[in-house]
């Protein structure tokens, strides 16, 4: 079974929020590809709809969203999600995860795309 931590930020305000789903609403995020929208529900955002902009496995590797499927991958990059280069021309060879949330995913990063997101009220049930 699934769980997953995701992080919700909300760009209108600038505020962020962790919560842990499991088992029906961490189904709910199974199968989706970065970009995707997501109802709020699945985090007790009701009546928000979130974009799925990122995340990382329990290793720590970045999800890619050029990089299809949600098997590992070996990239040579020159910058960009996994590899900020300390020089000009600097390339390096980095293992990162394609697009696709699969159970090895640890965290899911999500904005907050339309409704009214009330962090308040998910610190408060916890």
């Amino acid at each position: 079974m699934a769980d997953f931590k995701v992080v919700v930020s909300d760009p209108e305000t600038g505020d962020t929020t962790q919560v842990e789903v499991d088992e029906q609403d961490a189904n709910r995020f199974l199968g989706r590809e970065l970009g995707d929208t997501v109802e709020g529900g699945a985090v007790g955002l009701d009546g928000t709809e979130l974009e799925l902009t990122g995340g990382s496995d329990n290793a720590g590797r970045p999800l890619r969203a050029d990089v299809a499927g949600s098997s590992l991958k070996q990239l040579l990059l020159e910058g960009g999600v996994g590899f900020e280069p300390s020089r000009d021309g600097e390339r390096k060879r980095v293992t990162v995860r394609g697009r696709e949330i699969s159970e090895a995913v640890a965290q899911i990063n999500a904005k907050v795309v339309s409704g009214d997101a009330d962090f308040d009220a998910l610190t408060d049930d916890e």
